[in-house]
Parts: structure tokens; sequence; C-alpha cells
């Protein structure tokens, strides 16, 4: 085995081939493709009744854009060199992809929480696509120009602070290590806004399949609770969709560990439905699945979403395939990339195939999930989470990777920070000019956007 000291060399070597300093002054590609002819090609494969929704929910703010444009970054990510320094992506790490949820013994956990684009690659584009999102929100915020770069220079350090410390801990210890609410508090500072967060920590221990119930479900005439129908964000299924996704589910289920399955059948599948989630996963096929155990006031809500290719794939080498799974397969790999990069996941995170080789992954819809309101964010309260994110993100990356090779590739000093910083501003400006294009596409008919839904 490699000893951590020449892990930290090979680390120190990559900057041979990108200089730290290289990360900042980054300008678009000559060749660069159309942001808008990238998101129209991810649409190809989505239910095209729900594309004006997306666009109406990008077109809402430049970090509205840059939360749907995924693929647009990541075209721009692979067409600099990187450093070769491989960790699990989150592969989509903005600002509102971090947030609380509760873990297996239920305790609040603050980590990474979406994958749908995980996928092992470059550890700098994770860190480049939250600093840049802490820009374009401080920016939204209508903070000043030296505060936008601020606030993405605090991301980019806390990233470097914990690596370097994880990278001084065991290895059981990193695998164990997780951000608790509890540890945040102190961190929040005035009186004011601890109460603040312990009113959103309040709400997310309040966001479970029995509020679910509450809210997306209804009497019918035979007096049983069903989902309600309310489309276009939430639509029932016809007859043969439903057995479809009945098929789905219990395909799904044989991927869980025996003792959830056996956690799982006590509950009983009692109506589907199709329901719009997100901005960049708008067209996905997703279905939420209500279950009733042991009577009607004992509720579980899943998701059960469609996976398709990372929006890294078409940029990266093959991630490992096998011989069991020689083709990288969607669901499998928002599972495993979960797995890999929280604390603690989901007990009822599985996967599984569908209709015309389509992916999926199922979860529980709510479970105590909670994320930060960026818009009221001032300056400071941006600052103090934009470092919380850095360090989740660190933690996530010191899972999956080689910490030793990403610390000494940064090394002590804030050469690699200040270099994202100065990207950051730079791509804020174009995610600006980016989101001023598909405004003038949406006011000329080029594109078709559903606002307000």
């Amino acid at each position: 085995m490699t000893s951590p000291t020449e892990r930290r060399r090979r680390g120190r070597a990559a900057r041979d081939r990108v200089p730290r300093s290289a990360h900042g002054p980054w300008i678009p590609a000559a060749d660069r493709p159309d942001p808008l002819a990238v998101l129209a090609r991810q649409a190809e494969d989505r239910l095209a009744d729900l594309g004006p929704i997306r666009y109406g929910r990008m077109a809402e703010s430049p970090f509205a854009f840059l939360r749907g444009s995924a693929a647009v970054m990541a075209a721009d990510l692979a067409a600099v060199p990187d450093t070769g320094i491989t960790v699990q992506l989150c592969g989509d790490a903005h600002l509102l992809n971090f947030g609380v949820y509760a873990s297996p013994e239920r305790a609040l956990l603050f980590d990474v929480n979406d994958f749908d684009e995980t996928y092992p690659g470059p550890f700098e584009w994770d860190v480049k696509r939250l600093a840049a999102s802490v820009a374009v929100a401080a920016r939204d915020n209508g903070h000043s120009e030296e505060q936008v770069r601020r606030a993405a220079l605090t991301a980019a350090q806390g990233y470097a602070t914990a690596v370097r410390r994880l990278a001084g801990m065991g290895e059981l210890d990193v695998w164990y290590a997780r951000i608790d609410t509890e540890d945040i508090l102190p961190l929040v500072g005035k009186a004011s806004r601890r109460k603040r967060f312990e009113a959103n920590l309040d709400k997310a221990r309040r966001r479970t399949s029995l509020q679910a119930f509450g809210k997306l479900t209804e009497k019918g005439e035979d007096g049983r609770r069903r989902i309600v129908n309310d489309p276009p964000l939430i639509e029932r299924l016809p007859e043969d969709e439903l057995r479809l996704v009945g098929k789905i589910y219990g395909d799904y289920r044989a991927t869980l560990a025996e003792d959830r399955r056996v956690l799982l059948d006590r509950f009983q599948l009692v109506d589907v439905a199709r329901k719009v989630v997100g901005v960049g996963s708008v067209g996905t096929r997703c279905f939420i699945l209500l279950l009733s155990g042991r009577d009607e006031s004992d509720p579980l809500f899943l998701q059960i979403k469609e996976a398709g290719r990372s929006v890294l794939e078409e940029h990266l080498p093959v991630s490992r395939p096998s011989a069991e799974a020689p083709v990288v397969h969607g669901g499998r790999r928002v599972v495993t990339g979960q797995h890999l990069m929280q604390a603690a996941s989901d007990i009822f995170l599985g996967w599984t195939s569908g209709p015309a080789g389509r992916h999926f992954y199922g979860r529980q819809l709510r479970d105590m999930k909670g994320s930060a309101v960026i818009a009221r964010m001032t300056p400071a309260d941006l600052r103090r989470y934009a470092d919380l994110c850095g360090r989740t993100l660190a933690r996530a990356h010191a899972r999956s990777g080689d910490r030793f090779a990403v610390a000494g590739y940064l090394g002590r000093s804030d050469v690699f920070a200040e270099a994202i910083a100065d990207f950051s501003v730079r791509y804020a400006d174009r995610t600006a000019a980016d989101h001023a294009e598909l405004l003038a596409a949406v006011d000329d008919g080029t594109v078709t956007a559903q606002r307000g839904v």
C-alpha cells in the first residue's frame, strides 16, 4: 500500500500539470456549446409536457439557472485541464444541494443531499461548482462585488482547511466523521440567528411521511386516502402505468438489505402518482408512492426517480465497470455515490430498472429533510454557510477519494482558494449571461416557459 507521504507527493506533483493558480483565469472556450442547446439535448429523453416548467423555474434568477444547468457547467469544466486527483463527485454541488436530514438513528445531520449527477472525477470540479453557486447567490442577494468574492473564497478555504485536517486523521475516524446539527449551533452566532436556525431545524423535524400524508393526500369517494391530483405538479396515473410502477417497486424492493425488506413488507402499497421535482430534474420520470403500515395513521411515502446518465459521464472515464454490471446503471450509480459520500443514508435507498431500459432509484420522500433559505442570507450569513458547505464537501471527498493527494495538491497556502474565488466571479458573469440568453429566448418565443409553477 502506498504511504500517505507518497500520496501527498503525488498530489504536489499534480501542480506541475495544473498549477493551483491556473484555476482562476477562466474564460469560456472558443467552441463552447450553446447552453440552450445543451439543455434542449438533455430534454430529448424527458417528458415533453414538463419542459416549459423546467425553463420557467430556471428563468427566475441566475441562481435558478445555475441550479438547472449542471450539464452546461460540466462541459465548461471539462474544457480545461484537471488535476487528475479523483474522488466521488456530487456532480451538482451547489448550495441548495446541502441540507439537513435524519440519520437512521434519528439524529439530524448536515450533509450533501443530492446525488443525481454523482460520478468519480477530479475533486476540483465539485469545489468550483460550490464556490460558483456561492458567488451567483451572493449577487442575487444584492451583495457587493467584494462580498461576492469573499463568500466564494470562504467556501474554498473551508474545503481546504477541512481536507488538511482530515488528512491527519485515521481511516475509521474519517469514515465515521459527521456534522450533527448540534455541532453547528455554536457557529451560528447571535441569539437572533440561533433562534431562526433552531426554528428551521424544528421545521425539518416535522417534514415526515405523516406531514406529507396531510399535505399530499385527500379522501376519496370510498373514504380512503389517496394522493391528490394536482396537475401538472402531481398527476394520478392511468391503470397501465400503475402496473408498470408496481413492477418497478417490486424490483426496487429486491435491492434493499434483508432487514429493510422485512420492514418494507410491513407496509402495503396504497397509491402512486407522478410528481414534478426540483429544477434541473424537471421532466425526468419521478413517482411518489403512498404506503400504509399499521393503519392510515402510519404512512410511508417513497419516491422512485429516474436516474439517467450523469452529466459528467460524457466527459470522464467509465465508472468502475464489472463483470456483473458492464454498463453503469444510473440508479446503482446514485445509490453507490450516496453511500460513499454521506455520513449516513436513507434506510430505504435502493435502485432498479424499468421499462425501455430506464434506470431508477428509490428513497423516502421526506425524512426530516430541510435546506437553508439562501435568499434571506446577509453577507455574513452566506459566508458562514459557504464555509459549512465547503467543510462538508471535503468530508464527503475524504471518504471516497485520496485525501492525502488532495491535501498535497492544496498545500498550506491559500493559492488554490484564491484561484477558486477568481474562477467563481468569472463563472458568475457567465451564468448571468446564460440566464439573460434564456430570458431572451423566452421573450422571442424560441423557448416556451411556464412561470410560477
